[in-house]
């Protein structure tokens, strides 16, 4: 008896590779999904870390402030604390607590500038109180990606408002500035009560926080 060899046609070999292919593509666009929904999550992880750690610097800043005037590298008194969109800065204050672990002698005091520049929020330190026409700031870059960086500032605490019948405060007849009046040189600049920042991210939109000043 003769044996016929048995084999695949050439349209069955077609449509082996034509399932192949499907079933390759099809599980590599499952995997592209998942691996730009994993890069996506990492992003959002890491900007909403970047986002709280500098809220929590600002805090932490706000927390140990002092109402220790200074001078400038021009000679200039500036208030214990100075902001909004007529001061020199977004927001200056003096804060307590600067960690001396190496026991230099240095105060414990330190002058902080908070400001937008570059698309970027930064924040500046000095090495001293008052500073001299050499001395240098420490730039850091908190946060990327910051459009614009705006505060009010509530000098009594009795003219604060609810908003509507909530515990929200109403921040709208809060004042825009506090800065020192330059027709009264000699008269010292008492820090706010209470101020809010706002800052306005290209992708997170806007963010609001208060602040209660500590005591004095």
């Amino acid at each position: 008896m003769s044996r016929v060899n048995a084999g695949f046609t050439l349209i069955e070999v077609l449509i082996a590779l034509a399932i192949t292919a499907f079933v390759a593509a099809v599980a590599y666009s499952s995997l592209s999904t998942a691996m730009l929904a994993v890069e996506s999550t990492r992003a959002t992880a890491q900007r909403t870390y970047e986002m709280n750690r500098a809220w929590m610097i600002i805090s932490r800043d706000l927390r140990q402030f002092v109402a220790r005037p200074v001078r400038d590298e021009f000679g200039q008194v500036e208030p214990a604390m100075a902001g909004g969109a007529a001061a020199r800065f977004a927001l200056s204050f003096t804060r307590g607590g600067w960690h001396n672990p190496n026991g230099l002698p240095r105060s414990n005091l330190q002058r902080v500038n908070y400001r937008v520049e570059d698309g970027a929020l930064w924040r500046d330190t000095y090495p001293v109180l008052d500073r001299a026409p050499e001395t240098q700031a420490q730039q850091v870059r908190l946060l990327e990606g910051v459009e614009v960086l705006e505060l009010v500032f509530l000098g009594d605490l009795g003219a604060a408002e609810r908003e509507g019948r909530g515990l929200t405060l109403d921040t709208r007849g809060w004042q825009a500035s506090w800065v020192a009046d330059t027709s009264a040189p000699d008269l010292e600049l008492s820090p706010p009560v209470a101020l809010e920042i706002r800052l306005e991210l290209e992708d997170l939109g806007e963010l609001r926080r208060i602040y209660a000043l500590p005591p004095l």
